[in-house]
Formats: structure tokens, C-alpha cells, sequence
């Protein structure tokens, strides 16, 4: 089995090389709610959540039109976020990114993957946001990729929701122990969202349609879709077209740095090497500074 650690993080991020892709987590700020790890502080300021600089009128509109503080400072946090790590990849100032919208796959309407303008050309650069409720996710990549990551839902959410999975999943569903359930879905549900993201189709592709189960074999060709480590109450998980990664690396964004807190990127992050999500043939293993780094396995 091939492991390497990640390397010290750079001051401001470095553009994943082939084969390999950076994942980003963050944990946004919610009122009256001391971090929820154990190494980024939360930023200090009045008992509402601060706003994050540097987003567009757009993404301004956006964040207020949410009725719960919580849930306000989640999508600034992510999309400030976003802006500073795509910023950082590509030597630019947050604030001064445009974001366009592919094409659609089903319709060709502009609402398909979301995408950064690169000044200049250069080699592409792909990523991917996902939150949900204490956890934000960006990926990025050379290649298209998807990122999902959810909360555990409960018991009787994870009832309501199986009928929607492929048929084969709902079987292994089935299987697992009670007490396993909510975890087994959100693996089942982030990789599928994490799939249909990539395919640029979200969820306009029925959910039923693709499997995503526990055997490789039946899922879809030529895809590598990959569980991450996310903590004991989260599931996360990320899809690309081709060929497995030969690197995941697995950072922690530090809590202030979307609120211009001058802290360098990377921190440690609390994952163990068996936490759950491990993929089978993979491994994770451990680096002081910046984190975990799934490598491919040699077999």
C-alpha cells in the first residue's frame, strides 16, 4: 500500500497537480455556538454572525434572502470561502472573480456546473462547494470533480428519503445494522450528489437512476467516486470522471480566513486514520501540519 503525507501548507494554495485533488473544510460560524472542532477559533464580534468580505451583489442577495442567521452565515462563509481559495489557485483578488455556468448536459441551458473565468488561459481549473448544516466543502481539482457533504439526518429522515435511492442501494440499506443506518445513507446520498454534481445534471437526474452502493463493479463507468472522512456527525464524499486520484489531501480552512483574519491556510484536522468513510484499497494517513491524504493503493 502507497502512502505519502501532504506537504507543509504553502502561504497561499498551489494548483493540485494531475492526478491529485485538494479538499477544503471549514466549519462556518453559528450563533451562540462555541466551533465546533477544536482548533479553529470562531471570529470574534457581536452575537450575530459576522458578514464575510469580498462577494458580489449577487451572492450578497443571496445570503439575506435566508431567514435563519445559521443558515446566512453558512452560505457567506462558503462562497467567501470559495472566493479565497480560488483567489489564492489563481494568483487573483477574491473579490474579482467571475463565475459563469456551463452549459447543461440534459438541455444545454446556462444553469449547468458552475465555473471560475480564467484570465489569461492557462490549465483548467475545476471546483466544487457543497455545505450543510456545521460543515463546508470546497474542491478543487484539473479535472471536473463534485463534492457533497451532509449532516447524519435521523432515523425517521432516513426512512422517508430510501425510497428515493436506486433499488440496490435501498437493499443495503435494508441490511445494515440500525444502528449503522444514518451513517450508511449519508455515505449512499453524498456520493450520488457528489456524481450528479460532477455530471453537472444535480438533481434533475432522479436519484433512483444511477447505483452507488457498496459494490464498484456496479457503479457507474468510467467514474471514481470516492467516501471522505468528515467527523462522527457528517458524511462527505467527492466524484470524478476517469481514472481514481492518486491524491486526495484533506485540509482544514482556518474558521477566520473568510473573514480576513490573517491566518496561513491549512491546519491539523481531527480525523483518525480509521474514521468512517474509508474507501476499500485506500488508506489515510496523518501529516502534523496540513492534514490527511488518501493515496492510492498499488493494488
Amino acid at each position: 500500500m502507497d502512502t505519502a503525507h501532504a506537504p507543509a501548507p504553502d502561504p497561499v494554495p498551489t494548483r493540485p497537480a494531475p492526478g491529485h485533488v485538494d479538499v477544503w473544510l471549514v466549519r462556518p460560524p453559528l450563533p451562540g455556538r462555541p466551533p465546533a472542532d477544536g482548533h479553529t477559533p470562531r471570529p470574534s464580534g457581536p452575537s450575530h454572525a459576522p458578514q464575510p468580505p469580498g462577494l458580489s451583489s449577487a451572492e450578497l442577495r443571496r445570503a439575506a434572502s435566508f431567514a435563519r442567521p445559521a443558515d446566512r452565515a453558512a452560505y457567506a462563509t462558503a462562497h467567501t470561502a470559495l472566493r479565497q481559495l480560488l483567489g489564492g489557485y489563481l494568483d487573483r483578488p477574491p473579490a474579482a472573480l467571475t463565475f459563469v455556468r456551463e452549459p447543461c448536459p440534459g438541455c444545454a441551458g446556462p444553469h449547468g456546473r458552475p465555473a471560475v473565468v480564467q484570465a489569461g488561459g492557462g490549465p483548467p481549473l475545476h471546483f466544487s462547494l457543497a455545505h450543510s448544516r456545521g460543515l463546508i466543502a470546497v474542491a478543487v481539482a484539473p479535472r471536473v470533480i463534485g463534492v457533497d457533504v451532509e449532516r447524519l439526518p435521523s432515523p425517521e429522515t432516513v426512512e422517508a428519503c430510501a425510497r428515493a435511492l436506486h433499488p440496490g442501494e435501498q437493499a443495503e440499506l435494508a441490511a445494515a445494522p440500525p444502528g449503522e443506518r444514518r451513517a450508511h445513507f449519508g455515505r449512499l446520498w453524498t456520493r450520488k450528489e457528489a456524481y450528479l454534481k460532477a455530471l453537472g445534471t444535480g438533481l434533475s437526474r432522479h436519484p433512483r437512476t444511477d447505483y452507488l452502493g457498496s459494490d464498484l463493479r456496479r457503479r457507474p463507468a468510467r467514474w471514481a467516486v470516492l467516501d471522505l472522512p468528515a467527523g462522527p456527525e457528517h458524511a462527505a464524499a467527492i466524484a470524478v470522471p476517469g481514472d481514481r486520484p492518486d491524491h486526495v489531501t484533506v485540509r482544514w480552512l482556518p474558521a477566520g480566513l473568510p473573514y480576513g483574519e490573517d491566518t496561513p491556510y491549512g491546519q491539523d484536522t481531527p480525523y483518525r486514520e480509521d474514521a468512517p468513510g474509508a474507501n476499500p484499497g485506500r488508506t489515510a494517513t496523518r501529516s502534523p501540519r496540513s492534514g490527511s491524504t488518501i493515496t492510492r493503493s498499488s493494488r
